[in-house]
Order: structure tokens, then C-alpha cells, then sequence
């Protein structure tokens, strides 16, 4: 991210949403990153929508970050 000049702001919040995906599935090792990634992605973009009421516009962002 830095190497593309996005801002440090823009990088944490980015970190942050990685993180809280890591948490949302309970991952403990890195190699479960990548197992199912479709799916996991497509339960917490539904898990922001339907719990969390996060607005379409934040669900895009972590949509983007997760590809």
C-alpha cells in the first residue's frame, strides 16, 4: 500500500478489516486464509450486512481489500 502512496489512514483501516475478518472466522494460522475464500468472504460481507447494519459503502470497502 505504501509502495501505491495510499495514506497511513487509509492502510490502517484496511488492517483493521483484515483483522477483524482473521477474528470473525477464528483463524489461527495463516494457512486458513485461503481455504474456502469465496465463502468465508461472501459470510462476513453477510454478517456486515444483516448484524452488524454496516452501511453498503463500508461492505464495498472490505469487499475490494478481500480480493
Amino acid at each position: 500500500m505504501r509502495r501505491l502512496h495510499y495514506s497511513i489512514h487509509t492502510e490502517n483501516a484496511y488492517c483493521d478489516w483484515v483483522a477483524k475478518y482473521i477474528h470473525f472466522h477464528k483463524m489461527q494460522v495463516r494457512e486458513t486464509l485461503f481455504v474456502e475464500s469465496e465463502k468465508k468472504v461472501e459470510d462476513y460481507l453477510t454478517y456486515l450486512a444483516v448484524q452488524a447494519n454496516v452501511a453498503a459503502s463500508t461492505q464495498n470497502q472490505v469487499f475490494k481489500k478481500g480480493k
